[in-house]
């Protein structure tokens, strides 16, 4: 396994695994399994109030003060979506006040307010190692403390990792120090500066979270300042559940439109939440790979949620997706994902999810699709019939004779669709042929390899607000979930109602200003 491990993560990364150094003067692991999460210049990937937070002098500062108060707790949230199993690694600076840093939390209906489990720390020193419950159940574990939380929610101390003073010995008051918290199951261990610090098990079926956001505190009170470097994550995947990777690509479109981080953070979610007792997903951005390529390594599917054409994300590393996919591994692409260039690539995609689109044979017209009848599969569990405005790929590159492709989204283009001149994108004699004659075009399929892995290409996707309509948002989460092997019910895959704020949240741009009429 180690050797194909690192077989992956040559070919993938080319030239070698980047460093995860940061500013500061702590270098994180050299280990591609480890996570950047902060770049040191910028904001980039969390959300909070900017009138408390900011980059100064290359580290996450957070401030208040007798002029600019806050009124309650306020956080800066990391927007890469939810974590499992995983370790942290953050190291903090607290001048003044009380801070904290909130993992596998929840969001509480406030902006920029979250609740959860929290590594408590505070200038004084006397709550630093303390696993406090934000707006979920109070203090979990003093620091020195080994807690169980039983079904009553109420935590018992089953054992000590120290003496709280002596403990509190390795905290250096006013001086850089590292948090380390590892989340594993039930079982929430926090160290500072190598040393446990607490240790808690929890036990409480109503209330235990298993997986959530991250987030940086800034309390409420008197004037304080904290400060956050060399932020980074190795995840884990959770015992007996099929791992899933979203790798969503660079901002694209504008607002509304391409959003890949946001849609991948939004289907994640909806597995996280509602197929909970078979998968764990977790998404990565553009700039994560190829340097954290062995997060791929254990996947059991990989979705490309991305721009096409010559600047796919996966043109570049064929041979290293190759590996992982010649043991099984499913693959999905969405919507422009499922584009790519006529040759090694073309042919590595016919390969892997059965079909793609072709420069000069297939189109990408906007027009309303109707669906009115699904095939007996899987991924069509639940669906019922919808009528939806994409942008709908068709004319697709598929395997000789569709061998191993099942089509799952088709239908009768209207002939409005080939309007436009010949060009790469926009038409060809072939495709006008196809169309003139009433054949018949699919825009979703399913792939079965020789070798038992699963594909699946969706062309539709151009539009974020299009993952609010519950039949369209239920088949791709069931293809994704199938991609991965897990069991699709009967009924497909639940999902929450979607509102604009949901649709808003995580997009690279943000919503355009009304015009005044």
């Amino acid at each position: 396994m180690k050797n194909r491990v690192f077989t992956i993560t040559l070919l993938l990364a080319g030239a070698g695994i980047a460093s995860l150094a940061t500013s500061g003067n702590a270098a994180p692991p050299v280990d591609p399994t480890w996570e950047t999460l902060f770049d040191g210049k910028s904001l980039k990937g969390w959300d909070g109030n900017p009138a408390f937070w900011s980059v100064q002098d290359g580290v996450i500062t957070g401030q208040t003060s007798t002029e600019n108060p806050t009124k309650g707790n306020t956080f800066l949230i990391w927007t890469g979506g939810e974590l499992a199993d995983f370790e942290l690694l953050v190291d903090y600076k607290i001048q003044s006040g009380n801070s904290g840093i909130q993992y596998r939390s929840f969001k509480t209906g406030s902006k920029w307010v979250i609740g959860g489990y929290q590594a408590d720390m505070d200038a004084a020193g006397k709550w630093a190692g303390t696993n406090y419950g934000e707006k979920f159940r109070g203090i979990l574990a003093k620091r020195g403390q080994k807690t169980v939380i039983g079904e009553d929610g109420k935590p018992s101390v089953t054992g000590q990792t120290g003496d709280p003073g002596e403990l509190a010995k390795h905290v250096k008051s006013g001086d850089w120090n590292t948090y380390h918290i590892i989340a594993k199951g039930n079982h929430l261990i926090q160290k500072i500066n190598g040393t446990t610090m607490s240790e808690t098990t929890d036990q409480d079926a109503s209330h235990f979270r298993d997986r959530g956001l991250l987030a940086l505190q800034l309390h409420a009170g008197p004037p304080m300042s904290v400060q956050f470097r060399n932020i980074r994550m190795k995840r884990t995947k959770p015992a007996g559940k099929k791992k899933i990777v979203f790798m969503a690509g660079r901002p694209s479109h504008g607002w509304g439109a391409h959003e890949h981080r946001a849609g991948c953070v939004f289907l994640s979610s909806q597995l996280n939440t509602h197929l909970a007792d078979q998968v764990y997903s977790e998404v990565r951005v553009a700039a994560d790979w190829p340097a954290n390529a062995a997060a791929l390594e254990d996947a059991d599917s990989i979705i490309f949620y991305c721009d096409g054409g010559k600047g796919h994300m996966a043109n570049q590393h064929l041979d290293g997706l190759d590996v992982i996919l010649k043991d099984g591994c499913g693959l999905a692409c969405l919507h422009y994902g499922v584009e790519t260039t006529k040759g090694p690539s073309g042919n590595m995609f016919l390969k892997w999810i059965g079909g793609y689109f072709e420069l000069h044979w297939s189109v990408n017209p906007h027009w309303k699709a109707e669906f009115t009848t699904f095939p007996q599969h899987p991924i069509t569990r639940g669906v019922k019939p919808f009528t939806m405005q994409d942008e709908w790929y068709f004319h697709m590159r598929f395997q000789p004779g569709m061998k191993g492709v099942t089509p799952i989204l088709s239908t009768h283009p209207p002939q409005d669709t080939m309007k436009r001149k010949d060009g790469p994108h926009s038409g060809n004699p072939e495709v006008r042929k196809s169309v003139a004659a009433g054949e018949i075009q699919h825009l979703a399929w399913a792939y079965e390899r020789p070798n038992g892995g699963r594909g699946f290409g969706f062309t539709g996707g151009h539009w974020h607000r299009n993952w609010a309509n519950e039949n369209f948002r239920k088949l791709v989460l069931n293809a994704i979930a199938w991609t991965a092997k897990a069991v699709i019910p009967a009924d497909g895959i639940s999902s929450d109602s979607v509102t604009e704020a949901d649709l808003d949240a995580n997009q690279d741009y943000p919503r355009p200003k009304e015009k005044k009429k």
